[in-house]
């Protein structure tokens, strides 16, 4: 938590009148919070900041910032929107999670959105980690570590729907070792 702070603090440093509304968002309540979700004209690191502390306290009108955040082409923000939607517990993350994870237009960014499946471990992931990682053992596939996520993520929920996307991943050089070590779970689990 305490890294994702400092990033927005720095965000928000860049611009000295920002200081002000940084240190009223890290002290506001959750209606403030929430308020803040809809306000015209707030820069990016507030909405993020206040979707984050929202998310955390487990409050549902987070969940629409925290998607669209885990969705964005920049990885600190994906990852703590990841960690936020883990905590808030809304029944319809992992639905979300699968839909960007699968989202063939925007695999350059579904790293966390993978790795938030996994972390889920909801019936909605095995399917969606396995149809990732079907796409991603095209030879030349630029996104080997969506594929890594997605390997490691199948091993960890050790569903036996993965065994022939995993041994079929085996067979590329940078998932090899991880896709044995899913395939040993798998065994173990059998």
């Amino acid at each position: 938590m305490n890294d994702v702070l400092e990033r927005l603090r720095a965000e928000a440093a860049r611009a000295p009148e920002y200081e002000a509304q940084y240190e009223a968002l890290l002290a506001a309540d959750a209606d403030g919070l929430a308020a803040s979700l809809t306000s015209a004209g707030l820069p990016l690191w507030a909405r993020e900041l206040a979707a984050y502390r929202l998310g955390l306290a487990g409050d549902r009108r987070a969940f629409e910032s925290l998607v669209l955040l885990l969705n964005h082409r920049d990885p600190p923000r994906c990852e703590a929107a990841a960690q936020a939607l883990a905590v808030l517990g809304d029944p319809r993350t992992a639905r979300a999670a699968a839909a960007l994870a699968t989202n063939e237009l925007r695999t350059a960014y579904a790293l966390h959105p993978v790795r938030l499946l996994a972390a889920l471990r909801a019936p909605e992931s095995a399917p969606a980690l396995i149809r990732t990682l079907s796409r991603r053992l095209a030879p030349h596939d630029p996104y080997w570590r969506v594929a890594l996520a997605c390997v490691e993520g199948l091993g960890a929920l050790a569903d036996e729907r993965a065994r022939e996307v995993l041994t079929r991943a085996q067979s590329h050089p940078r998932l090899a070792v991880a896709a044995t070590a899913a395939l040993r779970a798998l065994g173990a689990t059998t």
